[in-house]
């Protein structure tokens, strides 16, 4: 009788042990993923593949941005970016979109600070030269149209409202409308100037080309100070002006 007592004590299960195990096994931390894993729910999969593509953007250049470093990056497998974006050239240009769209928003921010066009204008191309210091990767990918699929609709939109942005800054300053789409001569070479003018500028100061400018200028002299009387002594004084 003793026997079977015990016998009968075993088989039957302990809802308590096994209550207390759910509960330790409910709180310990999920496994840390590894690149090569099996994809799992990553809520929006397709934002959190951009976001870990521009850190690997801005960390190791345009040069170690491929499909596998995103995914290893985002913790997913590595046909995911793939399933998402089709190609390399697809996630690039789905970044680029996002630069755009980025450096768009500094600018507008920046012209509502001015309140002539002169201001405006000034305030627009430090803003522009600001974020390529901040965003020096995303800058340089979002002008390697070599690299992009310009026709994608993101960033066909996103570049287009740049340009249209640039182009309503300089109406501005000529007090006149310019339709970006039909621009005459002169007011083509007038947002081409400005532009260059601005975007020469950001590149040699990225390529660290400046450096030695400064370094012949006279004590206190700042990088503010040159950018300014360069566009004093243009015929534009900045993009938009």
């Amino acid at each position: 009788m003793a026997r079977f007592s015990k016998e009968n004590k075993a088989s039957r299960p302990a809802p308590r042990r096994a209550r207390r195990a759910a509960r330790v096994a409910a709180d310990r931390p999920a496994p840390r993923r590894r690149a090569g894993d099996a994809p799992y729910h990553h809520g929006d999969l397709h934002e959190a593949l951009l976001k870990a593509a521009e850190l690997v953007l801005e960390r190791d250049g345009l040069a170690g941005l491929t499909l596998r470093a995103v995914a290893r990056e985002a913790g997913v497998s590595h046909a995911a970016p793939t399933h998402h974006f089709g190609d390399l050239t697809g996630l690039v240009s789905e970044l680029a979109a996002i630069g755009f769209r980025q450096f768009n928003e500094a600018m507008i921010a920046a012209g509502a600070t001015g309140s002539t066009p002169s201001e405006k204008g000034l305030a627009r191309a430090k803003a522009y030269i600001a974020y390529a210091q901040t965003h020096p990767g995303m800058y340089g990918l979002m002008f390697r149209t070599e690299r992009l699929d310009m026709k994608r609709p993101s960033l066909h939109e996103a570049a287009n409202a740049s340009f249209a942005g640039l182009a309503g800054s300089i109406g501005e300053s000529r007090q006149e409308q310019i339709r970006e789409t039909a621009l005459s001569l002169d007011q083509a070479a007038a947002i081409v100037r400005a532009w260059s003018l601005v975007h020469g500028f950001t590149m040699l100061l990225l390529d660290g080309r400046l450096t030695d400018v400064l370094s012949r200028m006279p004590p206190g002299s700042s990088l503010d100070m040159l950018f300014e009387a360069m566009l004093k002594g243009s015929v534009s004084k900045a993009p938009g002006c």
